[in-house]
């Protein structure tokens, strides 16, 4: 799996990279602002790239609109954002775009190495992966009307899936059946209004009503 590595802190950049190399993967270009990491996706075109949210010369949102970039002119390259902090716009306006092959993470997770990379080959695979602490500012934050139709169970739920965890992985952390976790999700999608469609793009919607505050 080749990846592209956009972040500008020297110390962090060399550290992504020899953890992915010594993980199996390809570091196919690492540099330190956003005008390099288009033309490394050019030149590459990688499965995934990871991208620094505040990068030169700015140090705002370069790495958002970057990403945006990716994701219109290369489709199938996916993309995990690292942030220092929080950043709720950057992140909603990314998730509304795009509904697949996209992480947000704080970079503190990068410490917690099978974490990070099990995130990193969910999102390269067409996955999405959300760090819990974007999740719950995102969700305090877009409140909506229909969101109070669920229940705190239901609520759970939902944040677990917006982290990218499978219906096993909700089951294990909220230690209930998976026949519990389907159940509860079939209620998230009636309650949201969400049309019957196959499993896993009504989750990415659901996910997305919390974003977007959509009624």
């Amino acid at each position: 799996m080749r990846i592209v590595i956009a972040e500008d802190s020297v110390l962090l950049r060399a550290g992504l990279i020899k953890l992915l190399e010594t993980s199996g993967f390809e570091v196919a270009a690492a540099v330190g602002e956003a005008d390099g990491l288009l033309a490394a996706v050019a030149a590459h075109e990688p499965d995934a790239a990871i991208v620094d949210v505040r990068m030169p010369p700015g140090y705002t949102d370069e790495g958002v609109r970057a990403a945006l970039v990716i994701r219109q002119q290369w489709p199938r390259v996916s993309v995990l954002l690292l942030s220092q902090y929080v950043e709720e716009r950057y992140a909603a306006d990314l998730l509304s775009a795009h509904t697949s092959g996209i992480g947000y993470l704080l970079k503190d997770r990068v410490a917690d190495v099978s974490a990070f990379l099990e995130a990193l080959r969910r999102v390269a695979a067409g996955g999405t992966a959300l760090d819990p602490e974007v999740v719950s500012q995102l969700l305090l934050r877009r409140h909506s009307d229909p969101l109070e139709r669920l229940t705190p169970r239901e609520r759970e739920v939902l944040a677990l899936m917006a982290e990218g965890r499978s219906n096993a992985g909700i089951a294990g952390a909220l230690v209930v059946s998976e026949s519990a976790v389907a159940k509860h999700i079939n209620s998230i999608f009636a309650k949201l209004d969400l049309p019957h469609a196959e499993g896993d793009h009504r989750r990415v919607l659901a996910v997305l009503r919390f974003l977007d505050g959509e009624t």
